[in-house]
């Protein structure tokens, strides 16, 4: 038996056709008509007016601050649950950084405390955050809606990071679009991938500015002028033709996560003291990850089973680690964070991949029990 890895990139005889009809065309480098086609197609599935095609995610929010001006002397608020790159991002322009806990409707960032901290801020006279950047956990939406509304109240720039979210919806409406601006990645271990890579979405205004910023904003003149900093973030022709196939194939690629989560879900309801992640029926989460919690009565950590996974040659991991508890965060306030800390210290995230058999998941709903030192025929079912 092979190893099962947590979130495998899931490519096939389209992919291939398509990277290979891109190297033939002898657009090799990051400009040409598969970016272009990309670009548009993205921007179609978003319902965005507009996206630019970029080397990352990460490159994607980095540009989304650049863009509004924001940097030092600046605030900008980021969910505390997440990967690090959007807190990244705001120290690259200097700004100050503030995070929001999540709450446990979808575990993403909490609305009443961002209300709390921009009303609180505005009856007081001070300074509000130049940006928030509220990320799209684990393939489920946030309250965005609410958050959208709270940002425009005040003024607020809102940049959603739907990096792990491709595909998802919050009330109707597309993850990445309920933003002036939506970051997307499309990393080896997201829900499509384009070996790497990532995307901003917006206004067709916004998205010329970041393709410009994106190609070292170099002027459309004949000799190399320059007459701001600009950066070399742009994606490649070669990945673009990738990325179109995947793009063909993402409700393919929705519906197996979907099917894997319903059999995690079927093998593991008797099973006391494992309960998963919700899915708001407030929206469509594309399923990117399974997640489950384990109860304290189990004695075991999240990090325990990872280790015992690891052994069968299974690959998990434990929730993201919150960012104001990051060493290189150290002393960066936070809005409340114990909801994010009570996530981690029980969250696990179990394979997921689309390219995962009934077969696989088996192996790993054994793997698990046998971790848990559950018997298959423990009673109590969770939800």
């Amino acid at each position: 038996m092979g190893r099962i890895y947590l979130s495998p990139p899931d490519v096939g005889p389209l992919e291939r056709d398509a990277l290979l009809a891109a190297f033939d065309s002898n657009w090799i480098t990051p400009l040409g008509p598969e970016v272009d086609a990309f670009e548009r197609e993205l921007a179609a599935l978003c319902g965005a007016e507009s996206a630019a095609a970029l080397s990352s995610g990460t490159a994607a929010l980095h540009l989304a601050l650049v863009m509004n001006g924001i940097g030092p002397g600046d605030e900008v608020v980021v969910s505390d649950l997440t990967f690090v790159a959007p807190a990244n991002a705001v120290r690259y322009v200097g700004a100050d950084l503030r995070f929001v806990d999540a709450e446990r409707e979808t575990w993403n960032m909490d609305p009443d405390l961002l209300a709390d901290l921009l009303e609180r801020r505005e009856a007081a006279g001070e300074r509000l955050p130049a940006a928030v950047i509220v990320v799209d956990l684990y393939g489920q939406c946030a309250q965005l809606d609410r958050i959208a509304a709270l940002c425009e109240r005040h003024g607020v720039l809102l940049v959603e990071d739907a990096a792990e979210a491709l595909g998802a919806t919050w009330q109707g409406r597309s993850a990445g679009a309920w933003a002036e601006l939506g970051a997307f990645s499309f990393n080896g271990n997201k829900i499509m991938t384009t070996g790497g890579g990532g995307a901003l979405v917006g206004s067709a205004d916004d998205m010329a500015r970041a393709r410009s910023l994106a190609a070292q904003a170099r002027r459309p003149v004949l000799h190399y002028e320059h007459e701001e900093v600009g950066f070399n973030y742009r994606l490649s022709n070669l990945l673009a033709g990738l990325g179109r196939g995947q793009l063909a194939r993402l409700g393919d690629l929705v519906a197996r996560r979907h099917a894997v989560n319903a059999r995690y879900r079927e093998a593991l309801a008797e099973v006391e003291g494992v309960s998963f992640m919700p899915w708001d029926p407030r929206g469509d989460v594309n399923g990117w990850l399974t997640v489950v919690l384990l109860d304290d009565a189990l004695g075991v950590a999240p990090l325990d089973v990872c280790r015992a996974l690891d052994e069968r040659d299974i690959e998990a991991r434990p929730a993201w680690k919150p960012m104001h508890l990051q060493p290189v965060f150290a002393g960066v306030p936070v809005e409340g964070g114990a909801v994010a800390e009570d996530l981690f210290r029980r969250g696990l995230c179990l394979p997921s991949g689309s390219v995962m058999t009934d077969a696989d998941v088996d192996r790993v709903v054994g793997a698990l029990l046998d971790a848990l030192s559950v018997s298959r025929a423990a009673g109590g079912a969770r939800g």
